[in-house]
């Protein structure tokens, strides 16, 4: 591994940093996107179901097929990639963030209510503070998720550490596919422990 490291670092880093650029990016269109999805959810409580149906049903397609579907509009490449990481990332985090907002107690809203605030004002004042632990706790399941599925990216020429995987399997190079599966699961231990720290912060911020 050592070896091959001298001889490839550089494809090592690009592939690395395309990884993260891809994760990085899909995650935070993937949150905004949800967060909107879960606000207008959460206000209209009668289209969760039908809604977390559907989802369901666009997490179950295989990535591969999604990737076949978008190609013929949006090519090969990371607008596809991309495209494909938000809807997969949709059902955990939109399930994660409506089901941490379910769990906030009625008689706090109702204090809330009490004390004059409007329903927007008990949303982002009470309820949000209080569902953090399951909204974080959606968004890193979603981003192991999205970084694990980012590999399959390279098969559509969207870079990554999918690049070296499939060339580890392609030539059976065992330091090819170790240092893949190696950087994979370090770049997702290490954005766990982002925003894990990004919560505590937020927590301590509230109290």
């Amino acid at each position: 591994m050592i070896e091959y490291y001298q001889k490839s670092s550089e494809q090592l880093f690009l592939a690395t940093s395309q990884h993260l650029f891809l994760a990085g990016i899909s995650l935070g269109l993937a949150i905004v996107l949800a967060s909107l999805l879960t606000i207008v959810l959460h206000f209209n409580p009668k289209w969760q179901s039908a809604s977390t149906y559907f989802l369901s049903l666009l997490y179950a397609i295989p990535s591969f097929a999604l990737f076949a579907l978008l190609i013929p509009w949006t090519g090969l490449g990371r607008t596809s990639a991309i495209i494909v990481l938000v809807i997969y990332a949709q059902y955990s985090l939109v399930g994660s963030f409506l089901s941490g907002l379910s769990q906030v107690e009625a008689s706090i809203k109702e204090a809330a209510v009490g004390m004059g605030m409007t329903p927007w004002q008990v949303f982002y004042k009470v309820e949000i503070p209080l569902a953090l632990p399951a909204i974080f706790a959606g968004i890193r399941i979603t981003v192991t998720a999205i970084i694990a599925i980012a590999t399959i990216a390279a098969t559509i020429n969207a870079g990554g550490l999918g690049t070296i995987l499939f060339e580890g399997l392609r030539t059976m190079s065992m330091p090819k596919l170790l240092w893949g599966i190696l950087l994979t699961v370090g770049i997702s231990l290490l954005v766990n422990l982002i925003l894990y720290l990004i919560e505590e912060l937020l927590k301590q911020d509230i109290s």
